[in-house]
C-alpha cells in the first residue's frame, strides 16, 4: 500500500503558517507520543528556525511508559524543552507555563531592558491532523475554545486565542508534508489515524500492524482477543475474527470488521500502551 495525502488546504495552512511567524516568539509543537518522530513535520523546523521550541508528548498515556522518557531524552539533547501531556485528561499540562518561562527566558530579559514589560509571549501551537492540537488548546485554556474532533482536519483557518497576561496562543491546521520518503512514517501515521481511513486498505494495515505486535509486543493481542499469535498476520486476523465473532451472514469470517475492531482498539488504548518507533533505531 502506498501511503499519501496532501488535500489542498495543507497548502495554504503551510503558506499561512510562513506568513504569521514572523508574528511568534515560540513555536509548541505536538507531537503523537507513540510515533514521536514520524508524527513530525520535517518542515515545521524551517519554519521555526531561530524561534524558542517547546515539543510535547502528547497522548502519552497510550504510550510505552519506558519509550516516553527515552524519546524525552532524545529530544532535550537536539536542544528541545519537552513535555509529557495528556490532553484529554489535562496530565502534563499545568507544567507548561513554566516552560514557556523558561523557553522564552531571553526574549523576556531582552523585552526588560528596553523597558517592554508584560508584553505576552505568542505561542504558535502546530501539529499534523488528528495529534490533538484543539484538544491540547481547549485543555490549555480551561475551556472549549477550539473546535475539536477525532477527523483529520477540523481546524481550518488561524485563530489567536488570549491565555492570560503573559501568553497568546496562535492555533493553525494541521499540516501534512507533500510526500512521504519513508514509507514506513505513512504506515505509522495511518495507523495512529492522522490519514482518513476512507483512502487506505485498513485489512491490509491491520495485518502490518500484526506483524509489528508479533515482534515487539509479544503476548498482547493473546491477552485481548484470547488468541495464538502464531502463524501469519492474516491468520491471526482470522482466529480475531472468530473470537469476536465477527461472522457475515454465511458464517465466514468478516475479516474488513475484525481489522476495524483491532485498529479501534489500538488507537484507543485498549490492547495496551504501545509505542510504534524507537529512539534506538534512528
Amino acid at each position: 500500500m502506498n501511503y499519501q495525502w496532501y488535500p489542498g488546504h495543507m497548502m495554504k495552512a503551510k503558506r499561512m503558517m510562513q506568513e504569521n511567524i514572523k508574528l511568534i516568539d515560540l513555536v509548541i509543537e505536538l507531537v503523537d507520543a507513540r510515533i514521536p518522530l514520524s508524527s513530525r513535520n520535517p518542515e515545521i523546523d524551517e519554519l521555526g528556525k531561530n524561534k524558542s521550541r517547546i515539543i510535547l508528548l502528547n497522548k502519552s498515556d497510550l504510550a510505552d511508559n519506558n519509550y516516553n522518557k527515552q524519546w524525552m531524552e532524545y529530544f532535550t539533547a537536539k536542544g528541545f524543552h519537552v513535555v509529557e501531556v495528556n490532553s484529554q485528561k489535562g496530565t502534563g499540562i499545568k507544567s507548561i507555563q513554566g516552560v514557556v518561562q523558561e523557553a522564552c527566558k531571553e526574549k523576556i530579559e531582552r523585552d526588560r531592558k528596553r523597558g517592554i514589560i508584560n508584553r505576552p509571549v505568542r505561542a504558535m501551537v502546530v501539529g499534523i491532523p488528528n495529534v490533538g492540537k484543539s484538544t491540547f488548546i481547549n485543555s490549555f485554556c480551561g475551556k472549549a475554545c477550539a473546535k475539536t474532533g477525532n477527523k483529520p482536519g477540523v481546524t481550518k483557518g488561524k485563530q489567536w486565542i488570549r491565555l492570560n497576561k503573559n501568553l497568546e496562543l496562535l492555533d493553525t491546521p494541521g499540516i501534512l508534508w507533500p510526500k512521504f520518503e519513508d514509507q514506513e512514517v505513512g504506515k505509522r501515521l495511518a495507523l495512529i489515524g492522522s490519514m482518513n481511513d476512507q483512502i487506505l486498505q485498513l485489512e491490509e494495515l491491520t495485518m502490518e500492524f500484526i506483524r509489528f505486535m508479533q515482534e515487539h509486543y509479544a503476548g498482547m493481542l493473546s491477552k485481548r482477543y484470547d488468541v495464538s499469535e502464531e502463524g501469519d498476520p492474516f491468520t491471526v486476523l482470522q482466529a480475531i475474527c472468530i473470537s469476536r465473532k465477527c461472522l457475515t451472514k454465511g458464517e465466514k469470517p468478516d475479516i474488513a470488521k475484525a481489522a476495524a475492531i483491532v485498529l479501534d482498539e489500538f488507537r484507543s488504548g485498549k490492547i495496551g500502551k504501545i509505542t510504534l518507533e524507537f529512539p534506538e533505531n534512528i
